[in-house]
């Protein structure tokens, strides 16, 4: 199955200008061939390759294919990495496994502070369109982790490497499964410094362990993006 991605399934019935290339140039569709739509939101469409007019690619009626919804919303709060290609590698990787928000985080130990929007949106269409998961997460504009903790208390956890009292992720989840949304949030290489676990405590946010081992930030984040996929 190949599967292309339509933004507005609603208000448009044309691939865009790169979707239509990539259908009628380099995998040779033509008018009457069957074609396999999302719009991001969770729901494989079939369709049918109505005209093709200015290289443009007009489908005709939607038939549902597929739907993968569920009724806990998944949310990782994560640091910048210093490298932006292991941040990008993250949000590919997660795409694949499943999340519906990524919140990039600037923490006192963060080393990067930029990310760009228009690149990232890219990269997670490419991700969704390879894995066939019709699921586009959102991407939230960084944000610092003060104002982050102030604001998303509820339902949180956060994964840290402090020798202090903390839950397995799994457990935790299992406690969770009650609510309709759960977020993780995950350091920067250096973790988050001694002033933010404290910050975290006084909101009431529980501390949860995802391994025996010290995890990268992107390995942490892509651990816990499965372990809430198989549990919730």
């Amino acid at each position: 199955m190949q599967l292309f991605y339509l933004e507005n399934l609603t208000k448009d019935n044309h691939l865009s200008k790169e979707e239509s290339t990539h259908c009628i140039i380099v995998l040779r569709k033509k008018i009457n061939d069957e074609i396999f739509i999302t719009d991001g939101k969770g729901t494989i469409f079939s369709t049918h390759i109505m005209n093709i007019n200015n290289n443009k690619v007009q489908i005709g009626q939607l038939k549902e294919l597929y739907s993968n919804k569920r009724k806990i919303t998944t949310h990782i709060a994560i640091s910048l990495t210093k490298n932006r290609s292991r941040f990008e590698w993250f949000l590919e990787k997660v795409t694949e496994l499943g999340i519906d928000e990524v919140t990039p985080l600037i923490c006192s130990n963060s080393e990067r502070t930029k990310l760009n929007l228009q690149r990232v949106q890219k990269i997670l269409i490419s991700s969704l369109k390879q894995s066939l998961n019709p699921k586009l997460p959102k991407i939230n504009n960084i944000t610092f982790y003060k104002d982050f903790i102030s604001k998303n208390s509820k339902n949180t956890c956060i994964a840290h490497c402090h020798k202090k009292s903390k839950i397995d992720l799994k457990e935790h989840i299992k406690d969770q499964k009650k609510n309709n949304s759960l977020t993780v949030m995950i350091g920067p290489e250096g973790d988050f410094t001694e002033e933010e676990i404290i910050l975290s405590e006084k909101f009431n946010i529980q501390a949860v362990k995802l391994s025996n081992q010290r995890l990268r930030t992107e390995t942490a984040g892509i651990v816990a993006c499965h372990t809430m996929n198989l549990l919730l």
